[in-house]
């Protein structure tokens, strides 16, 4: 898309009130935007002629002075100003929540990098900041970088997503500024700052920058964060940078900044993207059921699975890739394992929508072909891996699958379009995280409480949590499971709740159906979850590497996934029910028998009644979890 084609659509979605307007000028200036609430404030500096900000919550500084440009060492005039107020709301096709308030002031400023002319706007939230640079027209052979300093206090702490492997951290500046140091910094940043504010760096809205990469973070006497540009357009718009601030670790996953400055929705008719629960046959493979069947890559396991899904609800069964064994231009040749066509005839049949995995290892068939091809097999959405950080690739990856009306999911730490579930709800899910079982290793309980306080920061993941035979990948009887024995550390309930805790539009359950089946009242739970169909989310508790508990509700129901690394209790206030509604509620719980390492399938499940205000004390055992589903006493 053009870059004036782009400006306009950013100005005609910003529906707004003038509040006031400042005289055109060259002088430097210093001026301070507020949030709507009056506690965030962002400072604005140009006396030096170069660009800084900074940052004060409720009074304190939180951010110092800091650097930002877009055209490096150039001179900056501030010519213009201009404020405004936004209080509007807008409803996602699918999400944590049915309805997104968007609030914020912007201070919108004309300035003039030497010769060049320049918009920069600063929007400030209650939840935080939000910088974006846009350039109609930009000389030849202009260099052009959204660079931006991050003046952090010295006591805060950083973490780092850390691709197939447990999240970093935490780390002091003093630790990144060692030249010996090669730690790799990944978007979103977490940081526990100084004041005991919670503050995540991350972007969004890349989609609408053609021509920029992820954010790249490194430490250059601050921290600081850059965006190449290169592009052959004559004008430019950056992504927004985001600058998230929460008192609360838990409330930055359901901080919905990222959302609103994204691009509106893309797709005019989105009522063919349906967020949901998959089954998936990789981690299955060997899987020896108790009548004798083996699983493997054929139609008989695949109706299996197919079976399972129809009659629990699942809405998808995902293939992964063992379906084809080459590629060529415009040609995949299928495996002899399996007839692909009897598979899709008979999940049509019993009413079960199918993904397929793709990627390039064995062979190339052309993106523009691809994704029609799919449909043609009757797919509604497409895995595709390996092909990571790749901008341009994924961007039209995104809308190619949109315009076949497919979901795609992405595999194996791709870009982290955070923002692209508002712009083309299509890309229902994606990997940027350690998904259970990647490169044949379990992640531990820490692990996960910081994936889903840290990576999930970014958006949707796929990270593969509901195994139910937990004894038997532990024993090695999988094809596809740890290659150390006895790695898998977590319990029954523990792996229900975080699919409830981890957001996706695709909750992909790995285990059998058998396995499953084994565990039908346990199972209730997954099964009664309406994926991606939130209307309001609440993260109740949470500590970095201990504990987190999530609420969701649907309707006026609600479901609640708690998970401990340590082990203890935590008190579950129902404060957000209706007032007079008596509610039935079923606990599904460890029981004082159950171990993450060596009885980790040992639960209970009890039912009672609950109202509003009511305190429920939610017990696991270390690496255990619990869960609650709540709804009115009819």
């Amino acid at each position: 898309m053009k870059i004036k084609a782009i400006l306009g659509m950013v100005l005609f979605l910003s529906l707004s009130l003038k509040i006031s307007a400042f005289p055109k000028s060259t002088e430097p200036i210093q001026k301070e935007l507020e949030s709507p609430n009056g506690k965030v404030s962002v400072n604005i500096d140009t006396q030096s002629k170069v660009f800084h900000y900074s940052i004060n919550v409720e009074g304190d500084e939180l951010l110092s002075k800091s650097k930002m440009s877009i055209f490096p060492n150039a001179e900056v005039k501030v010519l213009g100003t201009e404020l405004k107020s936004v209080k509007e709301k807008w409803k996602p096709v699918w999400g944590q929540f049915s309805e997104i308030e968007n609030l914020y002031n912007e201070l919108e400023l004309s300035l003039l990098y030497e010769t060049i002319p320049v918009k920069l706007y600063i929007r400030a939230y209650n939840g935080g900041v939000a910088f974006r640079y846009i350039v109609e027209n930009i000389p030849n052979n202009t260099k052009a970088e959204f660079f931006m300093e991050y003046g952090l206090s010295e006591a805060s702490n950083l973490y780092t997503p850390a691709g197939e492997s447990k999240p970093k951290g935490p780390f002091r500046l003093n630790y990144l500024s060692d030249s010996t140091n090669k730690q790799k910094l990944l978007m979103p940043l977490l940081v526990e700052a100084k004041d005991k504010h919670f503050v995540a760096l991350l972007e969004s809205d890349l989609a609408s920058a053609p021509g920029f990469n992820v954010i790249d973070f490194k430490f250059e006497n601050k921290l600081v964060g850059r965006n190449r540009f290169s592009n052959t357009d004559d004008g430019l718009v950056t992504p927004w940078r985001l600058i998230l601030i929460e008192k609360n670790i838990g409330d930055l996953v359901t901080n919905t900044i990222a959302l609103n400055v994204a691009a509106a929705n893309k797709i005019e008719d989105p009522s063919w993207i349906k967020p949901g629960k998959t089954l998936w046959d990789w981690r299955v493979h060997s899987y020896k059921a108790a009548d004798g069947f083996t699983y493997g890559i054929d139609n008989e396991s695949y109706y299996r699975f197919i079976d399972f899904a129809a009659e629990h609800e699942i809405e998808y069964f995902l293939i992964d890739d063992s379906w084809y064994t080459d590629v060529k231009k415009g040609h995949i040749e299928m495996s002899d394992k399996l007839d692909l066509q009897k598979v899709s005839d008979y999940a049509k049949e019993k009413g079960v929508d199918l993904i397929l995995y793709y990627d390039r290892h064995k062979g190339v068939y052309g993106d523009e072909e691809l994704f029609p091809y799919y449909k043609s097999l009757g797919m509604s959405g497409i895995k595709y891996g390996f092909m990571g950080n790749n901008v341009s690739f994924s961007r039209e990856a995104i809308r190619l699958s949109a315009e076949s009306k497919l979901l795609i999911d992405f595999h194996d730490s791709p870009v982290p379009f955070t923002g692209m579930t508002r712009t083309y709800p299509n890309a229902i899910s994606r990997e940027y995280c350690h998904a259970q079982q990647d490169s044949r290793r379990a992640f531990t309980p820490e692990a996960f409480i910081r994936m889903a306080l840290i990576n999930a920061l970014q958006g949707p993941l796929d990270m593969n949590n509901g195994i139910f035979d937990i004894t038997g990948v532990n024993s090695g009887k999988r094809q596809k499971g740890p290659k150390e024995l006895n790695s898998l550390r977590t319990t029954v309930t523990a792996e229900v709740a975080r699919t409830l805790i981890i957001f996706s539009g695709l909750v992909c359950i790995p285990d059998a159906p058998e396995a499953y089946a084994a565990k039908l009242d346990l199972f209730e739970f997954i099964k009664k979850m309406p994926v991606g169909k939130w209307d309001e989310t609440k993260v109740l508790h949470a500590k970095m590497d201990d504990y987190i508990s999530t609420a969701r509700r649907h309707d006026d129901e609600w479901f609640i996934g708690s998970v401990h690394s340590k082990g203890g209790s935590l008190a579950i206030n129902l404060d957000f029910l209706e007032d007079g509604k008596e509610y039935q509620v079923t606990y599904y719980e460890d029981t004082q028998e159950t171990d993450s390492k060596t009885n980790p399938e040992a639960y209970q499940i009890r039912k009672g009644t609950v109202k509003k205000g009511d305190v429920i004390k939610v017990q696991m055992v270390a690496g255990g979890g619990h869960c609650l589903w709540i709804r009115p006493n009819n």
